[in-house]
């Protein structure tokens, strides 16, 4: 069989047409708070189909900023689900809430809305504050659903969509939501990590129909401070006139900007998204194909579904061994995700193994294989044959 070089689950994808966008903001006057912040944002919202986004340094940020925008404090309570990154759970921890979490459909391995009301309906009403369900490696949630959901109880909805940039599903009504258009959750969140849809090496984006939400996130990117006099507060201590330079800062915010060089990187991938996003999906089709009727078990999302394919997970009985087998041939497969009820640090509250018997019985037989657009077709034929030869 023929060998490879290393052939990672992700990888990103530099043009020269982004070497080229990032070396004219290097020759220009802004590396950082200049003029491709806000053509990335207006590019992003066209693109995703909401009326506002909020760049920041990464998808973490995101969250963070999300969770200081929607009220989240000491005492307040957060659904989310324990296969994710732990970033979606550190958000609340961020701001002094407590995280609660919900088993996952073992269908789909998104959070289970029917596990998320029965969680709910244990507590007296207003016991919980928000959801933030997780559109897992690229396969929507039903916001529909939990939006529904979450009306009916006086929650907010934050949808963590760093998987899922062009993802999207049909719902009851025959209506097409697109990941984080702002139609449903209050809030939604993307990131530009590598080996996501869009590089810029880092950063993320936040995303909303809500004007006051919108203005309320700027702020707190930078620092918690405004320099729009219609948003000024107050008068200046014995100065009733302000110059030019004055600002205000109003309450506690982070420097969580991205810079002008990673905003016209990204603003670059989006121009060819769409075309990777469908080399995603064939890649996907053709390992559905090639594992169809074998004991490797793939999630295939129905018609009304469009799956953004960050990530393509098999199970497999032998986990360990499949991973162990395929490093040996340089193909790095991984783990995606360790149930984040079980990390120490999450452990402390009292969250324990046989908590979520889904999330666990997922993490058991769960591995990544390499999914990312300029993976080659003789690179795929050996990975599959690869998997094909461990397992049968």
């Amino acid at each position: 069989m023929k060998q490879f070089n290393n052939i990672p689950y992700g990888r990103q994808h530099i043009t020269d047409e982004d070497i080229a966008a990032v070396a004219e903001v290097l020759r220009g006057p802004f590396l950082t708070q200049g003029p491709h912040i806000g053509a990335f944002e207006t590019a992003f919202s066209n693109y995703i189909g909401c009326q506002y986004s909020i760049a920041v340094a990464n998808g973490t940020a995101a969250l963070h900023l999300c969770c200081m925008a929607l009220g989240v404090t000491e005492g307040t309570r957060v659904i989310t689900t324990p296969i994710t990154f732990s970033a979606s759970a550190n958000c609340v921890r961020y701001c002094g809430g407590d995280v609660f979490f919900a088993d996952i459909d073992p269908a789909t391995a998104l959070l289970d809305i029917n596990a998320v009301r029965t969680l709910i309906e244990k507590h007296p009403k207003g016991y919980f504050s928000g959801i933030i369900p997780v559109d897992f490696a690229g396969y929507p949630v039903d916001m529909a659903a939990f939006r529904e959901l979450a009306d009916e109880h006086g929650l907010w909805l934050l949808e963590d969509s760093c998987h899922s940039p062009g993802g999207s599903f049909t719902d009851t009504k025959t209506i097409d939501h697109r990941c984080g258009d702002g139609s449903l959750a209050d809030l939604a969140i993307f990131s530009y990590h590598p080996v996501k849809h869009i590089a810029a090496g880092e950063g993320g984006m936040i995303t909303t129909n809500n004007e006051a939400l919108y203005k309320h996130l700027l702020r707190l990117r930078t620092h918690g401070i405004t320099n729009k006099p219609a948003e000024f507060t107050e008068p200046y201590p014995g100065e009733p006139e302000r110059g030019g330079w004055y600002m205000e800062l109003q309450e506690l915010g982070y420097n969580y900007r991205l810079t002008d060089m990673q905003a016209a990187l990204g603003n670059s991938q989006l121009t060819r998204v769409d075309a990777m996003l469908a080399r995603r999906q064939q890649i996907a089709k053709r390992y559905d194909d090639a594992f169809a009727g074998t004991s490797v078990t793939t999630i295939i999302p129905p018609a009304s579904v469009t799956h953004a394919y960050h990530l393509y997970v098999i199970q497999v009985a032998d986990r360990k061994g499949l991973y162990d087998s395929l490093r040996t041939q340089n193909i790095m497969a991984q783990v995606h995700y360790i149930p984040v009820h079980l990390m120490p640090y999450y452990r402390q509250f009292g969250w324990k193994p046989g908590d979520f018997p889904n999330a666990e019985h997922y993490y058991a037989r769960c591995l990544s294989l390499p999914m990312f657009p300029t993976l080659t077709d003789d690179e795929q034929t050996f990975v599959i044959d690869s998997v094909l030869a461990y397992c049968q």
